[in-house]
């Protein structure tokens, strides 16, 4: 078994001298720039240290990781981690004298290392759960409490909108309410809450579980709602350093509906994708969204709507 991410640099510190010298190298040249190492390719990270390429694998087998694929993985989630419990600026990998380039390059170098640890901490099994529920629903309510949350829960009912399903998103506690008394056995509610405590947001999951309806809850591994649901999709990021659902969260949030909306279309079939393929031409027809539409050619001056 791999020892925790969280781990992982204080390994390469404590086992360095144990290494083969061309091994060593390596670990000095990922000790030195972390997140260059995850960012850099396997041929990359070799010429930097000044070895061959099968050196940096063997360098990643020596910490039990079989793949230098996995063992960047787990460094990512380390670098996330770590960060996560570092008091920060305004973002937790910024510093106050960074200048315009190192605050654009650290938060975004930030996000794609949640990211690729996102990759393994996703449970594809209870992905694969929660796909088979919605796919075979009766209904499937959405709900969420929080301005990200709402986004995100409208998104994930209007995909599956276009699915050919029957869904809906309420915001209101009212009306999450009323859904979960009337989902019934062949209903699903989706809650969607990263911080998952709201008090009323728990209330309607518990009562949709109440009345045979699945549960499927998008939020962090161990919240609140997470105890709620009967499938849980946990999508852990490091804590933001100034709002309570940063970035990543949201980012986070947007990768599993787009994965779970895959896996439902996957089962629902050439249907599902021919009704997608409708509605785009549909959309292309009328012009809606697109240069065709009579609102933009208004729009364009005389000497643009000459040169079409």
């Amino acid at each position: 078994m791999n020892t925790p991410p969280q781990r992982l640099r204080e390994r390469l510190r404590d086992e360095y001298a144990g290494l083969p010298e061309a091994q060593q190298r390596v670990v000095e040249r990922i000790i030195r720039d972390p997140r260059g190492a995850v960012d850099a390719t396997v041929e990359e990270l070799a010429r930097r240290a000044g070895v061959s390429m099968p050196t940096v694998v063997r360098a990643c087998r020596s910490f039990g990781y079989d793949s230098v694929r996995k063992f960047m993985l787990a460094l990512a989630r380390d670098i996330a981690l770590d960060e996560s419990h570092q008091h920060r600026y305004l973002h937790r990998s910024v510093q106050p004298g960074d200048a315009p380039a190192e605050i654009a390059g650290k938060i975004v170098r930030s996000a794609i290392a949640s990211m690729a640890a996102l990759e393994e901490a996703f449970d594809i099994a209870a992905l694969e759960r929660a796909a088979a529920a919605i796919a075979g629903a009766e209904r499937i309510d959405c709900y969420s409490s929080g301005a990200t949350s709402a986004f995100i829960a409208s998104d994930f009912q209007a995909r599956l909108f276009r699915l050919g399903l029957h869904s809906n998103a309420y915001f209101d506690a009212h009306q999450q309410l009323i859904s979960a008394c009337t989902l019934g056995a062949r209903g699903v509610a989706v809650a969607v809450s990263h911080v998952g405590r709201m008090p009323t947001l728990l209330e309607a999951t518990r009562f949709a579980r109440s009345q045979g309806a699945t549960t499927i809850a998008l939020t962090q591994p161990g919240a609140p709602l997470a105890l709620e649901a009967d499938i849980v999709l946990g999508a852990p990021v490091p804590e933001d350093a100034v709002m309570r659902v940063g970035t990543e969260a949201y980012i986070a949030h947007l990768l599993a509906i787009e994965i779970l909306t895959v896996l439902v279309g996957q089962r629902l079939g050439p249907k599902a994708v021919e009704r997608l393929r409708q509605f785009r031409s549909v959309l292309a027809e009328h012009g809606i969204d697109s240069e065709s539409h009579a609102a933009m050619t208004m729009s364009w001056s005389w000497a643009e709507r000459e040169q079409e």
